[in-house]
């Protein structure tokens, strides 16, 4: 069966939900969890019941929510969206269970940011299909029990250790972790991708951009609009040439790394003679939050190899001193010896 798309919006803040696959064959990557849940819903579907409930976990930008939608869209059922904080009290939970028709799937981003109490009220609903309302306070309370229509709850998470034991057992359907692209797979994403946007993009190009993407499916597409946008803007065809002018206006180097990201490691380097140095340190030279430098940039930076964590704080590796053209000192090479 084809796929009809939506007509191409004109502003780029729908850019991305255009971009997403909305087939399994569409969606390039992650190959091992596409096996294991065209088995799970081939199954369900044979049963005739909903199949049971999924977790996605892995850093940002890696197609958590694509995969919900897909499966929503391989069970032919409707897909109700939310995240975490947006339920703040039981009773969003309680009229999002309550309105579901049999069969939908119920998609919650960020799961790991629902409040307790709501956490609770949600372990029936998984486990048992019920929904236990509490009427009234006191030793005048008492319970409702609600039955729910047949569901299946997909949840996304950036922070799996901040879900809760109980929680994290009851998707008995897989927990399932996203992990990053070969650079082979991120250029057909974004060959694809170039396509959706009736964009020229020839194979040298793409290698430009798919290089600095951080192996990341929105990262590259992001760097995608916006060599597009450069080429537009300057009358030129989308040539490599044209790509590294635009990345470089950017400042998105070689390696992916961004303005931050080299400034982060300039600063273990010639600041700190290479560390070990602490992220209170660091955050304090850099002006910058704690949580910024330790969820944004140390990940990328660890993957590919240009920093380490210690227990005596962080430390510039030998790769990170060749990438800044820096040179190696003699403290530095027995710290890393």
């Amino acid at each position: 069966m084809s796929t009809i798309r939506p007509e191409q919006p004109a502003h780029d803040a729908f850019l991305d939900t255009v971009l997403r696959p909305v087939a399994w064959d569409e969606y390039i990557g992650q190959g091992r969890i596409k096996q294991n849940l065209r088995i799970l819903l081939s199954a369900a579907r044979e049963r005739g019941q909903p199949p049971e409930h999924i977790l996605f976990y892995g850093p940002p930008g890696l197609g958590k929510t694509t995969l919900a939608h897909l499966v929503a869209h391989e069970l032919g059922a409707s897909v109700k969206a939310t995240s975490g904080p947006a339920i703040e009290k039981t009773g969003d939970l309680a009229s999002l269970l309550t309105n579901l028709s049999p069969g939908d799937v119920l998609f919650i981003d960020e799961i790991h940011r629902l409040p307790k109490a709501v956490e609770e009220v949600l372990y029936p609903a998984m486990e048992s299909g019920t929904l236990d309302i509490i009427l009234g306070k006191g030793p005048s309370a008492r319970i409702i029990q609600l039955d729910l229509p047949p569901f299946t709850l997909v949840a996304a998470t950036t922070r799996i250790a901040l879900l809760s034991a109980p929680l994290r057992s009851r998707f008995s359907g897989g927990t399932f972790r996203l992990s990053f692209y070969s650079l082979d797979e991120t250029k057909e994403i974004l060959l694809r991708s170039a396509r959706i946007l009736k964009t020229e993009l020839d194979a040298e190009a793409c290698h430009e951009i798919a290089r600095r993407s951080r192996l990341t499916p929105r990262t590259a597409n992001y760097l995608l609009k916006r060599c597009r946008d450069f080429a537009q803007v300057h009358k030129q065809p989308l040539s490599a040439n044209v790509a590294r002018d635009a990345l470089a206006l950017l400042e998105i180097d070689e390696r992916g790394l961004g303005v931050l990201d080299r400034a982060l490691l300039e600063t273990i380097i010639v600041k700190f003679g290479g560390g070990p140095v602490g992220l209170g340190t660091i955050a304090a030279a850099l002006s910058e939050e704690h949580a910024t430098i330790e969820e944004v940039n140390e990940p990328y930076l660890m993957q590919i190899g240009f920093l380490e964590r210690t227990p005596r704080g962080r430390v510039a590796t030998e790769a990170a001193y060749r990438h800044l053209n820096a040179k190696l000192p003699a403290s530095a090479q027995e710290k890393l010896l």
